[in-house]
């Protein structure tokens, strides 16, 4: 049966952005898992806290680093094959978890083969939805895309916690690997490459639009596009503030604030918790900024994100020695922009490099990301192994991102346009 997109009343394009919410979703569980695993296989295989670090350190970084090639692969093969094979590689990975014995092993797994597939179903794929699909309210679905990942934490954190308490660590894993397996008949059946497929406008356009062929090499036109990009301050100091955004998330807290919790005493079930209701307001503050983003000035955005961040950051030793409560505060705050800097820092990138380029560019700058939360998640681990605690991690953290608050404020404010490749 045959059917008439265009004179529907509804876009199809929200349909491509509920798949991709749903594949952002499953991504960011599978990326906190080693959070919750972390104590579990210190216990069981003696490892020591640096040594399950560096796997994060690797995926983190091998994610952050798929993101350009990830966008060069969309645009020749389709996003939809991309996503597919994807998959396919994190359930093999996932699967063979179980039978590791030794750390080499782990980090492989864990480090290697789960960051190159993950890394193509990062934010990397929401910034390709919202500007094949969306011209109006594209900073929106841009912020709902990336709430994904508060979403993923929201559902899986406590359900894993919950689960390798009970069962085990090997059965918690096997809950992300049948989210992935029901997941691919939704991809292979309702997503769509570009509007014009259908016979669709852009959403906020008028004409129906073939997009451009992608007839550049895979891997060096993203070289080619960094290195035009890279002629520009802007460029250096999106990615510059994005290094410090990874460094204070992802890297930190994501990987370590259980191990943190579990320093004081705090079972492993409540600290997940505790990342679970960051997930529950990242969920609303990311999806608010993508609104914000399509409103006022980026830059300024930004400014209060980090800073109020960095603040948050400097509170938290104390709020781990004070109780359940400062704790829950924190918690609230440091969620409500967790990833919040993804719409705007997404916006400044496009209208400073354009729309065409606007992956691979944020692909780059979101390398950066991933760099700065690599660098984080190793580094976090061996202060804390040499000092006792993650005082002065969290603390140094919160002053580079008070940095980042000012580093925002110097970036040009410009309107859409091209740059030359």
């Amino acid at each position: 049966m045959l059917i008439n997109y265009r004179n529907s009343r509804f876009y199809y394009g929200w349909i491509v952005v509920a798949i991709g919410f749903l594949t952002l979703v499953v991504a960011a569980a599978i990326s906190s898992v080693p959070s919750v695993l972390m104590l579990s296989l210190e216990q069981e295989f003696g490892w020591e806290r640096s040594t399950v670090s560096a796997a994060s350190s690797i995926r983190i970084l091998l994610y952050g680093l798929m993101g350009p090639f990830a966008a060069a692969l969309m645009a020749r093969f389709g996003i939809t094959k991309i996503m597919l094979i994807s998959a396919v590689l994190l359930i093999v990975s996932i699967g063979l978890t179980p039978f590791m014995t030794e750390a080499w092993q782990y980090i492989l797994l864990w480090g290697g083969l789960i960051g190159l597939g993950s890394g193509a179903l990062s934010n990397v794929l929401g910034i390709t939805i919202a500007n094949r699909w969306f011209n109006k309210h594209k900073g929106l679905v841009i912020g709902l895309l990336t709430a994904g990942a508060a979403t993923g934490q929201l559902l899986f954190l406590p359900l894993l916690a919950k689960a390798t308490d009970a069962l085990g660590w090997r059965f918690a894993i096997y809950l992300i690997m049948g989210a992935l397996v029901l997941l691919i008949p939704v991809i292979a059946i309702g997503m769509r490459e570009h509007p014009s497929t259908i016979g669709l406008a852009v959403l906020g356009e008028d004409k129906v639009v073939q997009p451009k062929p992608f007839i550049g090499n895979l891997f060096t036109t993203p070289f080619v596009v960094l290195g035009s990009a890279a002629k520009s301050g802007t460029f250096w100091l999106l990615a510059g503030t994005f290094f410090l955004c990874g460094f204070s998330t992802n890297g930190l807290i994501g990987t370590h604030l259980i191990p943190a919790c579990g320093d004081f005493g705090i079972p492993i079930v409540i600290a997940a918790g505790l990342l679970a209701l960051m997930g529950l307001f990242d969920l609303v503050g990311t999806t608010m900024s993508g609104w914000l983003t399509d409103r006022f000035d980026s830059r300024w955005l930004l400014f209060w994100y980090y800073g109020l961040r960095g603040l948050s950051l400097i509170f938290l030793p104390y709020a781990l020695g004070l109780g359940y409560t400062q704790l829950l505060i924190f918690s609230v705050f440091y969620g409500l922009d967790w990833i919040a800097t993804v719409p705007p820092t997404a916006k400044l990138s496009s209208d400073a490099f354009g729309k065409e380029k606007a992956g691979m560019i944020f692909g780059w700058i979101f390398v950066a990301h991933q760099a700065g939360a690599a660098v984080a998640a190793y580094g976090a681990g061996v202060v804390r192994e040499l000092l006792g605690s993650y005082t002065t991690a969290f603390v140094a953290a919160g002053f580079l991102c008070l940095l980042a608050a000012l580093l925002s404020l110097r970036i040009r404010k410009q309107h859409s346009q091209t740059a030359s490749v």
